[in-house]
């Protein structure tokens, strides 16, 4: 497993508010938009960042991660493994606390880079299941 619980909670909990979701579009059928409100549902700011950086839950979108004008504090990858690797490193380059892969993104190098550089990170999970079962 990558990202014990004990990692999980401190994401979710310790980690920050702002919440880059790379992936989040306007697309309601796609699951990067219910897992966004849910997030916002639990007092979590969501930066879309996604190629077409349209405005989605309220929030102004951008391009890519080193297009967001401020800092972030965790970067939540919907792409798909082949792809996350570089935004996880994208993520480290900005300065981000945390890289949260969905369920079904896993990419162990990635995780191994992440890590060594300092950063909390888990994989292969979904925030929108752990965040209401903290309690």
């Amino acid at each position: 497993m990558y990202g014990d619980e004990a990692a999980v909670r401190r994401i979710l909990t310790e980690s920050g508010d702002t919440w880059a979701v790379v992936g989040l579009s306007s697309n309601r059928r796609r699951a990067a938009y219910g897992v966004a409100q849910v997030l916002q549902r639990f007092g979590k700011r969501v930066v879309p960042v996604h190629p077409k950086a349209e405005t989605v839950h309220g929030e102004r979108g951008y391009a890519s991660l080193a297009d967001v004008p401020f800092e972030l504090d965790v970067v939540d990858v919907f792409v798909n493994s082949d792809l996350a690797g570089a935004v996880a490193d994208e993520a480290v380059a900005k300065g981000a606390k945390a890289v949260w892969f969905q369920l079904g993104v896993v990419d162990e190098a990635a995780y191994g880079r992440t890590r060594a550089a300092g950063l909390e990170m888990v994989m292969d999970r979904c925030p929108a299941i752990e965040i209401p079962l903290l309690g």
